[in-house]
C-alpha cells in the first residue's frame, strides 16, 4: 500500500491525500508537479526513475488506512540547488 507522504520533498509544499498535484516514483519519493517539471525535469533525484501521478485514496478508505504524517524534505536534491 502506498505511504501517501504529506509533502513535496523538494519545496515542502503540502500534498494532502486528495491532491492531484502529487507525483511519485517507483520508490514512492513524493514531489509536487511544479518541482517535477521545473526543477527535476521529470527525473527522481533519489533513484533516477520517472514520475507518475500519485493515486488518490478514496476518503472512506483513509479512516482505515490513513496517509503518513512523516514529512520528507531534502531541498539539496532538487536539481541545481534551486528549490522553490
Amino acid at each position: 500500500m502506498l505511504e501517501l507522504k504529506p509533502n513535496c520533498e523538494c519545496c515542502d509544499r503540502d500534498l494532502p491525500p486528495e491532491s492531484t498535484d502529487a507525483r511519485i516514483c517507483t520508490y514512492e519519493c513524493t514531489f509536487c508537479a511544479d518541482c517535477v517539471e521545473d526543477h527535476l525535469k521529470g527525473v527522481c533525484p533519489n533513484c533516477g526513475g520517472n514520475f507518475a501521478p500519485r493515486p488518490i485514496r478514496p476518503a472512506h478508505m483513509l479512516a482505515k488506512n490513513p496517509a503518513s504524517t512523516t514529512r520528507h524534505h531534502a531541498p539539496e536534491g532538487c536539481g541545481q540547488g534551486d528549490a522553490a
